[in-house]
């Protein structure tokens, strides 16, 4: 997560026909594939690391040259192949397009794992039309993943094949599993309170994940995410990935998460409103 972020536009939601989807998902691999060919040389390896918090205090933020080369790369396809939609991604901000559509970039979520070995990262691409992302993919190059949403539905494609991914039912909080990234996350006066008392009615909690985390909810093995503080391109690709699967992302009163803040997420409707309750009183 970048501490600043330009504003992603608004505007009525571009038209997208079904062959047309089809063929922006097909580019969507594409970018992926092109990415991963350029993050995985450096996962495990030597690696310079800089911070972009920059101010003393901040939250310590890194990047390297997979972050930024692995943008670069999307970013030269699309220039090649959608010239005319706009490109918003972490490491190299925002080029407007004039088709309506915009691909949000997080080249590899999940830094801190990444510099630590860890491989709980993931390529985020999503393609917004105006108002909500469209379609999203969550690529993790090192373990040969891929996570894919869309209104045709949502899959993981692996070593194994592809198969379809679908949210776990869990009715209560009480009976949840609960991720976050980090607990810093969430502003001491009133984040912080509101998330400890979601985890203190959860069967178990527990931290790290990143995309992941997201991820693994769509497929059925957790059942809530609460996040702050997210941008655009941390949340967008993550969109169409958990609702295709069933559950449900919004922001703390329900709002459109396209646009990132506070996160959260559910496998299941009835767990996700129990949260919501608790969340939404935050001012």
């Amino acid at each position: 997560m970048s501490p600043t972020a330009p504003a992603l536009p608004r505007h009525a939601p571009a038209e997208l026909a079904p062959k047309q989807l089809g063929e922006l998902i097909a580019l969507a691999h594409l970018l992926a594939d092109a990415s991963g060919e350029v993050i995985r040389r450096h996962f495990r390896a030597p690696l310079a690391v800089a911070d972009k918090a920059g101010a003393e205090g901040a939250m310590y933020d890194p990047v390297t040259v997979a972050d930024r080369d692995a943008e670069a790369a999307i970013r030269a396809l699309l220039a090649e192949r959608r010239p005319q939609d706009g490109r918003y991604g972490e490491e190299h901000g925002f080029e407007p397009g004039d088709s309506g559509l915009t691909w949000v970039i997080d080249p590899i979520d999940g830094t801190r794992a990444f510099i630590t070995g860890m491989p709980l990262w993931g390529t985020l691409i999503a393609l917004y039309d105006g108002e909500r992302p469209v379609l999203g993919v969550m690529d993790q190059p090192w373990t040969g993943e891929r996570f894919i949403g869309s209104r045709f539905g949502a899959e993981l494609r692996d070593r194994d094949g592809r198969r379809p991914l679908r949210t776990r039912a869990c009715a209560r909080l009480a009976d949840a599993a609960l991720y976050s990234t980090h607990p810093d996350l969430f502003e001491r006066g009133h984040e912080k309170p509101a998330f400890d008392a979601i985890a203190a009615r959860v069967r178990m909690t527990r931290f790290s994940g990143d995309c992941y985390a997201y991820c693994m909810l769509a497929a059925g093995c957790l059942d809530l995410v609460v996040e702050a503080g997210l941008k655009p391109y941390d949340v967008q690709a993550l969109i169409p990935i958990v609702e295709a699967a069933g559950g449900l992302m919004t922001g703390w009163r329900g709002e459109n998460a396209a646009h990132g803040g506070r996160i959260l997420v559910a496998g299941d409707a009835r767990v996700h409103a129990e949260a919501l309750a608790i969340l939404s009183q935050v001012p």
